[in-house]
């Protein structure tokens, strides 16, 4: 049972850093969702105690990943992008995304 609120917690983990990372952008919020959903859908049966524990080290790190190193650019007024990062990516580097991809969105 210990096992099934710590996966519950890592779900919900996931689901806030999403929210906070695509925030305003329904989209990627959507997306994030549906993925994270699917991925312990499909884990739901795993018995293994090592399998957990490599699959909630897993969520957490996806969990963190996702708060400290995304960071929404957001088209301005002058036509360029805004990126607004935030104080939990204090220490993380800026990837520009190319204008090839940029004009995919």
């Amino acid at each position: 049972m210990a096992r099934a609120a710590e996966a519950v917690s890592a779900y919900r983990s996931l689901l806030r850093a999403t929210r906070k990372s695509f925030a305003g952008d329904t989209v990627m919020l959507k997306g994030s969702a549906e993925e994270v959903r699917q991925k312990f859908e499909e884990n739901r049966s795993v018995t293994s105690e090592a399998e957990i524990q490599r699959l909630l080290g897993e969520a957490r790190e996806a969990s963190s990943f996702i708060s400290t190193m995304i960071v929404q650019a957001k088209l301005n007024s002058r036509g360029g992008y805004e990126v607004k990062p935030d104080k939990d990516h204090a220490g993380a580097t800026l990837e520009i995304p190319s204008e090839q991809i940029l004009n995919k969105c």
